[in-house]
């Protein structure tokens, strides 16, 4: 049988497989544990090591103070004097080694020969160990193996009266009870290490576990790849991403936020109120509420924004905010609104055709031939008058369109749309979808004012281009415009309809003056509202390229 890299056959690949798939915080666990068991380890054998130390230093200091002391001793030299020595000395020396705790008291003369010894057996015998520096006149301290074994031992000397060296006094403690000294403090240095464990053990499992809980028990690789599929995304996709948090904190912005926003290059960490944006844009973005394509204005775009709230447990952690730019898709709309105008305006003519021709029809069958063919020649001529005025006018077709729309559209609600005579328009530095925007918005909102006027009512309608660029003038008869409500006009969300319900203002109504303006502004104009009976707004954007033309043109209905 083959084995693969990382299979059953593959011990090393096995472990590492099991180790990628082991969530970070198992890694953590294992990890920590290893290091507080391998401290706890090293540091009770620390602990151990300085206990013998110090358990050496004691009985090397307990040997110095016994050979001092027992060479010190009053008639010790008259001791030595006498005959036998080892007799007067034997059982002081044993007497002081069984009150001091010490494994050997030996006494010897300048050469090394023993007085004394815990064996008598080895009185009389040569002393194992270096006595030189003793006989000096020093003390000595060492480590030596002599006839009890290792000893930690000191050799102090005799001196006599007249300051020679009479004898040597040599005091130890076997290497073996040295130990035993130490090895009585081990168990305590091993209870105090498990219980270290046993804390650091505990300490890191509840570590683990919110550890756990907050990486969803996921391990390197899956994190690994979701922050590549995250960042890979945040770059890729066309919308632009927008995470703030509980506290209207900017957390990410991917670069399409960055610029449908017009965010600063420091946004991140800031609060969304310090961004420069829009005041409707900053109570959306940094309330957090639930929104579903709302649309904001930001500079010259049109945005359209949804946004949801992120909680977990119940406890809210901010939002998150997608942005699609649609000022295309507004000047898509706005051509289609044009063109919905001509298709209504064919509507109503094609109503009032029926009208006529049910006219002409019945003065027929009364047999009044003369008026019926005058009726229907009257009708044909003003129809086709009307058609004529506005398309010899107006250059741009979606213009003249929109115009022809919005006379049918006004006559239906009671309502008389007139274009001045100093009408005329042609070649001038805004796209058809741009004007469909100014005059269309302008037009529809002077209707609805002049429909809560009183009789007659009456829209006047003049676009003029001419060598200084292009003036647009909308008139109503309606109730007109307070300072403050000029003001507010062409803030998003403004609207005289009071019927408006806030599903309808996320769907855009209130949004047409906001349009003007983002258009004016784009173009560098600039518009003014005023009062002549009703509202009326003027509009006046500069030419960029050169001089105008046009024709002039009357149109009642």
């Amino acid at each position: 049988m083959t084995a693969t890299p990382g299979g059953a056959d593959d011990p090393s690949g096995g472990r590492g497989a099991r180790l990628s798939r082991r969530s970070i915080a198992g890694q953590v666990l294992v990890l920590q544990i290893t290091v507080v068991v391998l401290l706890v380890v090293a540091a009770v054998a620390a602990s151990v090591l300085q206990a013998r130390r110090t358990a050496e230093r004691q009985a090397r200091d307990l040997a110095v103070a016994v050979a001092e002391t027992f060479a010190h001793a009053p008639g010790m030299v008259a001791a030595l004097s006498s005959a036998d020595p080892s007799a007067s000395l034997q059982p002081l020396a044993e007497a002081t080694r069984a009150r001091t705790g010490v494994d050997f008291l030996v006494v010897m003369n300048p050469v090394g020969i023993r007085y004394t010894h815990p064996d008598p057996a080895r009185i009389g015998q040569r002393f194992l160990g270096h006595i030189e520096p003793a006989v000096r006149g020093e003390v000595l301290t060492e480590t030596y193996s002599g006839t009890l074994g290792p000893s930690v031992r000191a050799v102090a000397p005799v001196t006599a009266s007249d300051g020679t060296v009479a004898a040597l006094v040599a005091a130890g403690i076997t290497v073996e009870n040295v130990g035993q000294t130490a090895g009585r403090q081990l168990p305590v240095l091993l209870v105090a290490g498990l219980a270290a464990v046993a804390l650091a053990v505990g300490g890191t499992m509840l570590v683990n576990r919110r550890l756990r809980w907050q990486t969803r028990g996921l391990g390197p690789v899956e994190i690994t790849r979701m922050y590549e599929h995250h960042d890979t995304v945040l770059h890729a996709v066309r919308e632009g991403v927008l995470i703030v948090d509980d506290q209207a904190r900017v957390l990410l912005a991917n670069d399409e936020a960055r610029r449908l926003l017009g965010l600063p290059p420091d946004a991140h960490g800031r609060l969304v109120a310090e961004l420069g944006l829009d005041l409707a844009a900053v109570d959306l973005l940094g309330s957090g509420r639930p929104a579903e394509d709302t649309v904001l204005l930001a500079g010259d775009r049109m945005l359209a924004v949804n946004q949801k709230p992120t909680v977990r447990d119940g406890k809210p952690l901010g939002s998150v905010a997608t942005i699609r730019d649609t000022t295309e898709l507004q000047a898509l709309t706005g051509e289609l609104d044009a063109v919905r105008g001509m298709a209504d305006a064919l509507r109503a003519q094609s109503h009032e055709a029926a009208n006529q021709l049910h006219i002409v029809v019945t003065l027929m069958q009364l047999d009044r031939l003369d008026e019926a063919v005058e009726f229907a020649t009257a009708g044909l001529a003003g129809s086709q008058q009307l058609a004529d005025r506005v398309l010899t006018a107006v250059d741009e077709p979606v213009l003249a369109a929109l115009l022809l729309g919005k006379t049918a559209q006004a006559a239906e609600r009671g309502v008389e749309l007139v274009v001045t005579d100093d009408t005329r328009f042609e070649l001038f530095d805004v796209e058809a979808a741009e004007l469909v925007t100014v005059v269309g918005n302008l037009v529809d909102n002077a209707i609805e004012a002049a429909v809560a006027g009183e009789a007659p009512r009456r829209v006047t309608v003049s676009v003029r281009t001419e060598t200084g660029g292009l003036t647009v003038r909308v008139a109503d008869t309606g109730p007109g415009l307070d300072p403050t409500q000029a003001a507010a006009a062409f803030e998003r969300g403004w609207t005289t309809k009071t019927s408006t319900s806030s599903g309808e203002a996320a769907r855009g109504r209130g949004l047409g003056l906001a349009l003007v303006r983002q258009v004016v502004r784009r173009h560098g104009g600039q518009i003014e509202v005023g009062r002549d009976g009703g509202a009326v707004f003027t509009v006046r954007i500069p030419q960029q390229h050169g001089g105008v033309h046009g024709h002039a043109m009357t149109l009642t209905r």
